[in-house]
């Protein structure tokens, strides 16, 4: 090859370089936490029709396709996971609502189900099951995983002294249960996937942060696939205000002692509410305008503070779909095609979801 044909090439490719920054990363994660029709307590065995009728929006988003590639159902208690507890609304430690039709009504249309293990609810059964057997209950979950198909979500929401080394434990239980558990960047086994949710910034939840941005989600040996940053108190109410929280993540805090570590932005995403306040959002209703649409940009071109990390957050996580939690059912966003769809559209997320990036 001529030395005019190399530098062609070089110039190629640096333009091509330049262009898939100026549009940003795609978005691989674009998903939605699910409570059930009881709250968040997934008590009871769903009748599939009236369950699609409150939750068609999110595998058809008008024109056959999803409006998400991912499904977390919200909550799975961990001390009964850990106790195999079977009562009104377990069994074995398992909601009787979370089932293999509720996860093949997502998984046959090509969307990742998950479950997440805790919320607010639950931060009292967390503390108790990681002080009592930590190790038996990492095991649990891999097999509920396994038995599912789905990945596992830590919510572990003790703000102010986490058990960490008990979660540690936890986290080696479940990567060492199988073969389909371990760590795979690829996240060929659904079971592989391992995430943890985060405070909407760094100022909550801030041993948790600590802890998960410099060791379970550093970019040269990862142990969690990603973070979700969960939503705030409330649905902030400008794109700068909702980009201000996801950016203490990018940025870390390196004035606290000890310093919370930069988060590479595709460690992450950054989180939505469908209803707030007890009203459906414009999130829900229509994209154009919305926060999903006017951080857009920011989220696909966020730049990193870890070295040798990528520009760009992983995507958008949506709270919640059908009920919004105990005693806040009577507005689910039953159809948010017209904002959440519409975006995955625009955003052409891919379904299924693809390989993440990893850095």
């Amino acid at each position: 090859m001529s030395i005019v044909m190399k530098w062609k090439t070089l110039l190629l490719t640096a333009c091509a370089a330049a262009a898939t920054l100026a549009a940003g990363t795609p978005l691989s994660v674009y998903g939605a936490w699910a409570c059930s029709n009881d709250g968040c307590s997934w008590a009871s065995v769903r009748n599939m029709t009236d369950f699609n009728q409150k939750n068609g929006w999110l595998v058809d988003r008008t024109d056959g396709k999803p409006s998400v590639n991912l499904v977390v159902l919200s909550f799975v208690n961990p001390l009964k996971l850990l106790n195999r507890t079977t009562d009104a609304g377990n069994t074995n430690g398992v909601p009787k609502g979370m089932t293999a039709d509720v996860v093949n009504y997502f998984t046959s249309k090509g969307v990742r189900v998950m479950l997440s293990i805790g919320g607010i609810t639950y931060v009292n059964d967390w503390n108790t099951a990681l002080a009592s057997n930590p190790t038996q209950l990492g095991i649990n979950a891999a097999a509920l995983a396994e038995q599912l198909g789905v990945g596992i979500e830590i919510d572990y929401e003790e703000n102010t002294s986490p058990n960490l080394a008990a979660l540690q434990s936890f986290i080696d239980a479940y990567r060492g249960y199988s073969l389909n558990t371990r760590y795979d960047a690829f996240g060929n086994s659904p079971a592989s996937r391992l995430t943890i949710d985060l405070a909407a910034g760094d100022r909550w939840l801030i041993g948790l942060t600590r802890k998960a941005s410099a060791d379970w989600l550093n970019i040269t040996s990862p142990v969690l696939d990603y973070a979700n940053a969960m939503v705030p108190s409330k649905q902030p109410t400008s794109a700068s205000a909702a980009e201000s929280n996801w950016q203490e993540h990018v940025d870390g805090k390196a004035q606290y002692n000890p310093p919370i570590p930069p988060l590479a932005p595709a460690k992450f995403t950054g989180s939505l509410y469908l209803v707030s306040g007890r009203k459906v959002t414009p999130e829900c209703l229509k994209f154009s305008g919305s926060l999903e649409d006017t951080t857009g940009n920011y989220v696909q071109t966020v730049s990193p503070k870890v070295t040798g990390a990528s520009a760009g957050m992983l995507g958008y996580m949506f709270w919640a779909a059908e009920c919004q939690g105990s005693g806040a059912c009577t507005v689910p966003p039953n159809d948010c095609k017209g904002g959440v769809g519409v975006g995955s559209k625009t955003y052409s997320v891919p379904v299924p979801m693809q390989v993440l990036p990893q850095f």
